[in-house]
């Protein structure tokens, strides 16, 4: 019998160009998958890692607004019973002067953070611990002096208001030892030249031992000003990975469509096979083969071009040395990764979750053929004519039917766990339905097609009219591919377009001007305004400040835009949608939100945000 499968199963290896299409598929979903888990997974775990390495042993962290709080404040943590050590610090984004970039500068109590970051700071030589002393020294993260190309002696210029500030790069930090793009300096230089005297806006906690968490946190939040909040670590760690979440999720969507493709080209290949040699199933069974053995040979050749796309993929992507993936890695970072520099590693055992999935997509996308090839009586299937049969069920709209109705009831489900899931099924649901009403569609256009002058032409349109399961099978894997093409093209087509729309209504200008691309220490003054304002060439200016508020330590912090008021008024600039909100007398300043602030904190027109 084995010798027999294999004997049956050697027609196979004359169809080279299907059965590579089927493998290329399989090995395309693979691929990516893969690719995108190795980037993303490498990013966020260094990010993950800057933040234990910043927080050290801590067990809380205050953090403060960008304003930060007085340095008092962190007197009154330090004497707190069931506090063993506290450090202050003062942590900023400033921008490199002359340069799009910039760089997170973090001022830290060198005593004090030799005692809570006791890794960061054993990898120092004494000298460069005590160079930090010194002012204006700093010492640069490896990733920072090879993005900013300086070493030990070099300057750093950063931008602080209106002026330059230059700091002494003492030394370079070991590439284990802080990830990212770091400048660690004294507290004290940081808030002398970064113009915070008298603020800090972190102060990192250790408790001491048999101290509860939850309880010191509560007390110590009775103690923080508006807009403070004390945080276990853990949230920090989590929360460097959130900005990238949305994209990373619909990345791996984007891979699972690749291989959801895949499995509709082995259906296809699988199901024509099936149907074109219908005699070859019928023979094993004739001569003894149980149904499921029958089953076998179909899923097995399926499971074996399904396992090699994935294999295939799979070692190519075990080379750590492989240039395309080093290449390709800052697109799949898509920039939510900046200041990121991470090393790529192979990961056996992501490599067999998706070398599993290639396998089993193959498999399913066999299971229908399959089943048909073993429920077939023998004796119908070695007559001649009977190809067409396995298709039949394929004919009744019920089906198609069935799951555009529960795709379309499940794009009025919400989300889980912040994630679309039930609209990423109803995407699924909506192209399987139109797949499967493909038969009543094909039979419905060809009835109404004119016969065809040309004989050829002619025999062919009367083969897709009596068969129309196989041209639904036969277009299956088109349909599914042309379809997605077509909602990718659809949705970045649209996205563009919103964009340049809201561009053009909210940024109307011929110039732009800016400090920084981003920082917390750049900023114009209102003598630089009227200096522009008075400029004979301009007809208008706006100007605008941009900063970040964290308004709840469990949600993502909002970015807050303080601008001009448009000459035309908000409502005839501004896209507005829903209800809108008539002011009263003695309302606080107006905000406006967008749909994300509405939906993530809930503040619908009228509400206070404090």
């Amino acid at each position: 019998m084995l010798r027999l499968f294999f004997v049956l199963n050697a027609r196979l290896a004359h169809q080279r160009g299907r059965a590579l299409l089927s493998v290329a598929g399989i090995a395309l979903g693979v691929a990516l998958g893969f690719g995108v888990q190795l980037v993303n997974r490498a990013a966020v775990n260094d990010l993950a890692a800057a933040v234990r390495a910043v927080a050290g042993t801590a067990d809380l962290e205050v953090r403060g607004a960008r304003t930060g709080f007085p340095d008092a404040l962190y007197a009154k943590l330090a004497r707190l019973p069931g506090v063993a050590l506290a450090s202050p610090a003062v942590d900023l984004r400033a921008g490199v002067a002359g340069t799009e970039r910039s760089v997170r500068v973090i001022g830290v109590d060198v005593l004090r953070a030799a005692r809570m970051h006791p890794l960061l700071f054993a990898s120092l030589p004494r000298a460069d611990r005590l160079a930090l002393l010194e002012p204006d020294r700093v010492l640069l993260s490896a990733g920072a002096a090879r993005a900013l190309d300086l070493g030990k002696g070099g300057k750093l210029s950063l931008v602080v208001g209106l002026s330059r500030v230059e700091l002494r790069v003492a030394g370079v930090l070991p590439a284990a030892a802080l990830p990212g793009q770091v400048a660690l300096t004294d507290v004290a230089t940081a808030q002398w030249r970064l113009e915070r005297l008298g603020e800090l806006n972190r102060v990192d906690l250790r408790l001491a031992p048999g101290v509860d968490r939850d309880s010191m946190r509560a007390k110590i939040a009775a103690l923080l000003p508006a807009g403070s909040f004390v945080v276990p670590v853990e949230t920090a760690a989590a929360e460097s990975a959130d900005p990238s979440r949305a994209y990373r999720v619909n990345m791996n969507v984007l891979a699972l469509v690749a291989l959801f493709t895949g499995g509709f080209l082995v259906f296809s290949a699988q199901a024509l096979e099936v149907a074109r040699r219908p005699r070859a199933p019928a023979l094993l069974r004739v001569l003894g083969a149980p149904g499921r053995g029958v089953e076998s040979r179909v899923v097995i050749a399926s499971g074996a071009g399904g396992l090699g796309g994935g294999a295939r993929r799979g070692a190519r992507r075990a080379d750590p040395c492989q240039i395309p993936r080093e290449a390709a890695a800052p697109r799949l970072r898509a920039g939510f990764f900046r200041g990121v520099s991470p090393q790529l590693a192979f990961d056996a055992g992501t490599a067999l979750a998706y070398l599993a999935a290639g396998t089993a997509i193959a498999l399913a996308g066999a299971a229908l053929p399959a089943l048909a090839a073993a429920r077939r009586p023998p004796a119908r299937a070695l007559k001649a004519g009977d190809e067409q049969a396995m298709f039949g069920s394929l004919a009744s709209a019920w089906p198609g039917l069935a799951l555009l109705a529960v795709g379309a009831a499940m794009t009025e489900l919400g989300p889980v766990g912040g994630l679309p899931v039930f609209g990423y099924a109803a995407i699924a649901c909506v192209l399987l339905g139109g797949i499967a009403l493909m038969p009543r569609l094909a039979q419905g256009v060809f009835d109404r097609l004119p016969p065809p002058r040309r004989v050829p032409a002619a025999l062919a349109l009367e083969q897709l009219r009596g068969a129309p399961g196989q041209a639904m099978v036969s277009l299956a894997a088109i349909v599914a591919s042309f379809s997605l093409m077509v909602a990718m093209a659809i949705m970045v087509s649209s996205f563009r377009e919103s964009v340049s729309d809201w561009l053009n209504q909210v940024l109307p200008a011929d110039f732009y001007f800016r400090s920084t691309q981003s920082g917390d220490t750049a900023f114009l003054d209102r003598a630089f305004e009227r200096e522009v304002l008075a400029l004979p060439q301009i007809a208008r200016a706006e100007f605008m400040r941009t900063t970040r508020i964290a308004l709840d330590s469990s949600r993502p912090p909002v970015s807050l835009l303080a601008r001009d008021l448009p000459q035309a008024g908000v409502v005839n600039t501004y896209p507005l949608v829903g209800p809108r909100y008539e002011r009263k007398p003695g309302d606080p300043p107006a905000a406006w939100v967008n749909e994300a602030v509405e939906a993530i904190y809930g503040y619908p027109p009228g509400k206070r945000i404090e």
